[in-house]
């Protein structure tokens, strides 16, 4: 059978960066998660989605979580580090611990397991950790009956200063870890790890807001994100169970003291400082994948709440190889902060339209190819444009949010 292939070129004709997640898979679109997105423009925490402590864990000594370090003010979740008056004893774990300084932390109210997660957070300019991360609560049955195990997922591990002191590359860039935290059928419990992925950067985690992201893939492997740059993978350690990450975690978003001396305590002088002491979470947004054909959406997208996405329509630039026949298959990914309609228009050389149709595209972030059905048999050498435009449901062209073109030239096989 005679072949055609197809060589894209596009073009949008407006665009602008924005905090975007990863492209999705094909066939699949990313919706935002509204329990574990949160913009923090309000003035109290929301406790429909948040803890303001740690329900499992009172902090690392002598860091002691405290919901009084917590407060949503300014467009921003704020936690702030101080030392206490005085030193607080308390029994916890079968024990009495000493604590002095004050740290916070931030837990969803529910589990997830899979998705794109990402935050825009400006560390605090001391030794006290700006951290984002999930883990879970308790222990699973392990693979052998008598063992357990339980997950921890760091997608960024930081703080705000330098120092004389090992961990003080923990300053700069971003830093992502994973435990598979076991205890084997002797009682005896190991910390196993993933190589650490870090993100070398040579500006303080202080100085300025950056978005850290991770994309928990399945039960094997993650990729993680640092302002919106090309990703780094991970594949969790898998030596006790060859899908270790197979369980739901919750998110943490959390200010502590990191163990001394790998890593300083702060000093008195900057747990006083208002301009030091704070780390600002600007906002935290989760992702979810579901099939493009899914009309899945939350009572009031987030999306549409937050005006998420620069609404486009983005063209595949490759070939692709075509059968004879009357169906021109079109990949594209498009972004929408509501249920949008998109027009396709292909015209030959001359400017004759030769095929069109209409794609009902639902909120989010989509990767799809469209069947675009054409009245006459396409010539090989012969030059097409497709233009593509994204209006709201029933709109007209008065209506158009963005438009993107699309040039085609097809080629026989053989003429390349």
């Amino acid at each position: 059978m005679n072949k055609i292939f197809v060589f894209f070129l596009w073009m949008t004709i407006s665009h602008l960066l924005f905090a975007d997640p990863p492209k999705p898979p094909l066939g699949k679109r990313w919706v935002m998660n509204p329990d574990f997105s949160d913009e923090f423009n309000g003035t109290v925490l929301d406790t429909t989605r948040w803890l303001d402590h740690h329900p499992t864990w009172r902090g690392r000594a002598p860091g002691l979580f405290m919901p009084s370090q917590i407060s949503v003010k300014d467009g921003f979740l704020q936690i702030k580090g101080e030392r206490m008056l005085r030193d607080t004893v308390i029994h916890a774990y079968g024990k009495d611990i000493s604590f002095y300084i004050k740290g916070g932390a931030v837990v969803s109210k529910k589990s997830v397991f899979l998705g794109y997660y990402e935050c825009r957070v400006k560390a605090a300019a001391t030794t006290m950790s700006t951290t984002f991360w999930f883990s879970s609560t308790k222990s699973f049955k392990g693979p052998n009956g008598c063992d357990k195990y339980g997950l921890e997922w760091d997608i960024q591990e930081c703080i705000g200063r330098r120092g004389d002191f090992n961990g003080s590359y923990f300053a700069h860039g971003m830093h992502s870890n994973s435990h598979y935290w076991y205890t084997d059928c002797k009682e005896e419990k190991h910390d196993y790890r993933a190589p650490q992925v870090k993100f070398e950067d040579r500006q303080l985690a202080s100085d300025d807001f950056h978005v850290y992201g991770g994309w928990w893939h399945d039960e094997t492997m993650a990729s993680y994100y640092y302002d919106n740059g090309a990703p780094k993978y991970q594949k969790f350690y898998h030596k006790i169970s060859d899908k270790p990450f197979d369980q739901p975690m919750f998110m943490r978003l959390v200010c502590e003291t990191y163990p001394f001396p790998w890593i300083e305590l702060p000093t008195d002088e900057e747990l006083a400082d208002p301009t030091k002491n704070v780390v600002y979470y600007d906002w935290v947004r989760g992702y979810k994948l579901v099939d493009v054909k899914d009309p899945h959406m939350s009572q009031v997208a987030p999306e549409t709440e937050i005006g998420l996405y620069y609404e486009d329509i983005e063209f595949e630039s490759a070939s692709m190889e075509l059968p004879q026949g009357n169906v021109l298959k079109i990949p594209f990914c498009y972004k929408a902060n509501e249920n949008r309609d998109i027009h396709f228009v292909l015209k030959d050389a001359e400017g004759k339209k030769v095929a069109s149709a209409k794609y009902k595209a639902y909120t989010g972030y989509a990767n799809l190819i469209v069947d675009l059905k054409v009245d006459v048999q396409l010539a090989a050498e012969t030059e097409y444009t497709l233009w593509a435009d994204i209006r709201p449901e029933n709109g007209t062209k008065t209506d158009i949010l963005n438009s993107s073109v699309l040039m085609i030239e097809l080629v026989e096989n053989g003429a390349l």
